[in-house]
């Protein structure tokens, strides 16, 4: 029920929560259980990408890209890639071919999104992802 979670989500978000702002930008997108409305989509785009979602900070990078301001678009792919975003790191080696970031750029990008993935590793996470790749293959 799209009404309903539009009530909780827009709770939610007035809290802070990034991921409800990731989800209620794109239900204005969308326009479900709500009308489309380009501002109120891009207002939550931009507080999930401030609140650290990463696939918000992309989303924005490839608005601006598509825009025709790349520098924008660059800084926010670095940034999403900083928080450990897989399409970022490509979106920059793109961005490098281009000549839109530097040799330096691109490199430190490179060492914070490696960063970010060392951080994420646990032994809990490891040991989920071994039981769902099993999980794919038991059969039911």
């Amino acid at each position: 029920d799209y009404g309903t979670a539009f009530e909780y989500l827009s709770k939610a978000a007035a809290l802070g929560d990034a991921m409800s702002h990731f989800i209620l930008g794109h239900m204005y997108s969308w326009g479900q259980c709500v009308e489309t409305d380009k501002k109120k989509r891009l207002l939550h785009l931009e507080e999930a990408a401030i609140a650290g979602h990463p696939l918000a900070r992309y989303n924005l990078a490839m608005q601006e890209g598509g825009n025709g301001r790349y520098e924008r678009s660059v800084k926010h792919l670095i940034i999403a890639a900083n928080l450990g975003h897989d399409g970022s790191i490509q979106k920059l080696m793109v961005a490098y071919k281009a000549g839109w970031v530097d040799k330096e750029g691109l490199a430190a990008a490179l060492r914070a999104y490696q960063a970010a993935m060392v951080a994420m590793k646990s032994p809990q996470r490891e040991a989920a992802e071994a039981a769902e790749a099993a999980s794919r293959y038991t059969l039911s």
